[in-house]
């Protein structure tokens, strides 16, 4: 089957639909749910950045980036890069996380940057792997209890 991927803002026609995108029951546990991303969102405005993933008119994903957080508070580093990626249990495995992590990181390019930056919870079944495949290397620190990757864009 082709897919027909695209990313949509979050609006009030559609943030019931977003609301709705559900990983699988294993993996709760490496991701928030949609609802307190946008909660998130809410709150950091300047650089939070929810897309709904959409196969055609089919939601089959959400994603928000981070866009020139100020990474440790001191106003030195600032980053840009993937903060949530939920695929929906029934769209995994078919290029959905691929193509929210190449729009990320286009969109981080598009704002002059050569870097992109991903974290996550580490554990058994988790997501590393699947950003490690993506070409995102380890950086050696941790966020808030998440391994830290990094992937050059240039």
């Amino acid at each position: 089957m082709t897919m027909n991927l695209r990313l949509a803002p979050i609006t009030p026609a559609n943030i019931d639909t977003a609301l709705a995108v559900e990983v699988r029951p294993d993996q709760g546990r490496f991701v928030s749910p949609v609802m307190k991303s946008l909660a998130e969102a809410y709150v950091h405005p300047q650089v939070a950045w929810p897309r709904l993933i959409l196969d055609g008119d089919r939601p089959v994903g959400f994603l928000m980036a981070f866009l020139g957080i100020d990474w440790n508070g001191k106003g030195l580093d600032f980053r840009s890069g993937l903060w949530r990626l939920n695929v929906a249990a029934d769209a995994q495995g078919r290029g959905v996380g691929r193509f929210a992590v190449t729009s990320v990181a286009a969109e981080v390019r598009r704002r002059g940057e050569a870097r992109m930056y991903v974290t996550w919870h580490p554990g058994d079944d988790g997501p590393e792997g699947f950003y490690r495949k993506l070409g995102f290397r380890l950086t050696g620190e941790e966020c808030e209890g998440e391994t830290v990757g990094v992937l050059d864009l240039a």
